[in-house]
Order: structure tokens, then sequence, then C-alpha cells
């Protein structure tokens, strides 16, 4: 079981990193992209997020308690909330300058890690 949670956190960490680059590298890389106009972005977008959807899938799959894994379909949906910001402020802080990461934004995420405390409280 211990192995299946660290497959689905793993996979989800993959996923989330191709879910950013997906809906939110456009606008970081601005400059390398802009000439090819919007429908060539969202065709790239949508190229990205293939590969988005081929970790989540398995990462829900195998991490399910319905289908034999250690978290509860709640306890999944927060997991991936959280591996999303943690990856989303990484790569809002490597590599979108002009909007830092500030004290407001610390207190959301600490809302957020109380969430998964009432999440996975049994």
């Amino acid at each position: 079981m211990l192995m299946k949670g660290i497959a689905t956190i793993g996979l989800l960490i993959c996923s989330n990193v191709f879910m950013t680059l997906a809906w939110y590298g456009h606008i970081a890389f601005k400059s390398k992209i802009e000439k090819y106009g919007m429908l060539a972005i969202v065709l790239l977008s949508w190229g990205i997020a293939l590969f988005e959807y081929c970790f989540q899938v398995p990462a829900n799959r195998i991490g399910s308690q319905e289908l034999g894994g250690p978290f509860t379909l709640w306890q999944l949906k927060v997991i991936q909330e959280v591996i999303s910001l943690v990856v989303f402020t990484l790569f809002a802080v490597l590599f979108v300058k002009g909007d830092p990461l500030k004290w407001n934004h610390l207190a959301g995420f600490a809302c957020l890690v109380l969430a998964v405390y009432f999440i996975f409280r049994k």
C-alpha cells in the first residue's frame, strides 16, 4: 500500500508539471511563442496537456481506494490540489518574474495545508 501511495504522488507530481506548462507556460515563455498566434498556442497547450492526463489518470487509478489504493476520492483531490500549488509556486518563482510570491499567497497555502489535515482526519 505504501508503494501505491508513493507511485500515486510521483505520478501526480509529473502530471502537475505538464499541467502547469500547458496552462501557464504560454504566459511565462510568451516571447518565444507569441509569433505563432493563438490557435497554435492553444494546440501546443493541448498537446502538453495530453501528457498531464497520461500521468493523472493512472495516478488516480493506482491511488483510489475503490481500485485497491490507499486514498479516498476526497483525499486524492486534496493531494492533487496541494501538489498543483507547490508545482505552480516553483514555476511562478522560477519563470514568471512579474508577480512575486507574497505573504497572502503563503497564508492561502497554509489554509490548504489545513484542508489536507481535515480531509485526512478520521
